[in-house]
């Protein structure tokens, strides 16, 4: 904890960590106002409310997907800190068009033809926005900080990131739509100002030519990673587990409102106590790693975190609905006398979520040349974004097929089964090579 509160006051982590911080909170802000908005204003029909909140989060994946080789290239080859700014004054433009947006939705203006068309193109904006940020805010910690201070950092961004989601879920679930319109503008511009104070990180060699073929370009770069076994397994196992984050991510406020009838409030709950658990996790595996990068504590964690998604799945089934009575405000909720477990079991999956990951990230930053780290985190992240495409294709098929959102919950509980195989390959080709 002490390497932690040092690094917070210091200029070589402290104007990345806020930056991070505002970006996760403008990306959940805006994400929950209309996801919240158009499942309880404007759909009503379980089937209709899934698949919308699958569409989204599939829009905000794609770029991922898309760009991600790019944005690795980009990173090793130019200052982290001028794309950091770049980025940063993209995402107020972005979030013009997102209000605008949210605006017309609250006005009830050509709602189904361009309020949410409008939206979601945001969303798209925010996914390409974190694209191109999501290489540096890792890869940038090992040329900013000390090796002894790798791992409580990359604690410290996954917490941070987790503490932004809680913040922004929590304001999108209880202010007005047209508030969150002018909340997601100022926050972006905030977020430029604070992006300037980061320290340059000029790459270590001299600029590649850039390989415009994405196709071509995510290939080679997945392929170059990916020979030393252990980067390979890191990556698959982070891929399974953010697979498994984006089902649970597209369930909750369908089953929210279909299943436990409840409000978007506690709606919003749901995603505060998932965010405060990961956050939690997140500095605790560090503790109990006393700074040492290694993924030993990663299989226990996700298996717990599948019982944690069974233990959620069976309180699910008993619980008893109250549709008569209107949906449930956050007092009423935590009056039934099965919300405390319910509770209970999703704090238990985000805590050991956290446990699980952190570790991984530090691994895939600390166990590579410097020079390669953000494409190295780029070919993560094509790996996790068409693995969570295909968890949200899972979750949209599930729903066309009829299949209950509650019943959905057991394909998360299954995949961690598959992840904690994978780390545990992970741990003993670390130990082997030990």
């Amino acid at each position: 904890m002490t390497t932690q509160t040092h690094l917070i006051h210091s200029r070589r982590f402290l104007p990345l960590f806020v930056t991070q911080l505002l970006g996760a909170f403008n990306d959940n802000l805006f994400k929950n106002a209309m996801v919240l908005y158009v499942v309880y204003s404007v759909y009503q029909s379980e089937k209709a409310e899934a698949q919308f909140s699958a569409i989204a989060s599939g829009v905000f994946i794609l770029p991922f997907f898309i760009l991600s080789a790019i944005s690795g290239q980009l990173a090793d080859m130019t200052d982290k800190a001028r794309i950091i700014r770049i980025v940063k004054a993209a995402e107020i433009g972005i979030m013009a068009v997102g209000a605008v947006g949210l605006l017309l939705a609250w006005q009830g203006i050509a709602v189904h033809s361009l309020a949410i068309p409008l939206m979601l193109l945001a969303l798209l904006g925010m996914g390409i926005h974190s694209t191109f940020f999501g290489p540096i805010k890792y890869a940038i910690l090992p040329q900013h900080l000390h090796p002894s201070e790798v791992l409580a950092g990359t604690g410290l961004v996954e917490a941070g990131t987790y503490i932004a989601i809680l913040a922004g879920t929590i304001v999108a679930g209880w202010i007005p739509v047209e508030w969150a319109a002018g909340g997601v503008i100022g926050t972006a511009l905030l977020g430029y100002l604070v992006s300037r104070q980061v320290p340059p990180a000029p790459p270590f060699h001299d600029p590649d030519p850039l390989d415009f073929h994405f196709i071509r370009a995510s290939i080679d770069l997945v392929r170059n990673t990916m020979h030393d076994r252990r980067v390979f397994l890191a990556i698959m196992a982070i891929s399974f587990f953010w697979t498994i984050g984006a089902v649970l991510f597209i369930q909750f406020t369908p089953l929210t409102k279909n299943v436990l009838t409840a409000s978007k409030e506690v709606a919003s709950l749901f995603m505060v106590i998932f965010s405060i658990g990961v956050a939690i996790g997140s500095m605790s595996v560090n503790a109990l790693l006393k700074g040492k990068v290694s993924a030993r504590f990663s299989p226990p964690s996700v298996i717990a975190m599948g019982l944690f998604v069974v233990g959620f799945f069976m309180v699910c089934r008993q619980w008893v609905p109250h549709p008569e009575n209107g949906l449930m405000n956050v007092g009423r909720f935590i009056a039934q006398p099965l919300a405390v477990p319910l509770l209970a079991c999703l704090f238990g999956i985000a805590v050991s979520g956290g446990m699980f990951v952190v570790p991984l990230y530090a691994f895939l930053t600390t166990f590579v040349d410097k020079a390669q780290t953000s494409r190295t985190i780029a070919a993560n992240n094509i790996v996790n974004s068409g693995a969570m495409v295909f968890g949200s294709l899972i979750a949209i098929a599930l729903s066309a097929a009829g299949i209950a959102i509650v019943h959905q919950l057991l394909l998360s509980a299954a995949m961690c089964l598959v992840s904690a195989w994978i780390a545990a390959q992970l741990v003993k080709a670390e130990r082997a090579a030990a």
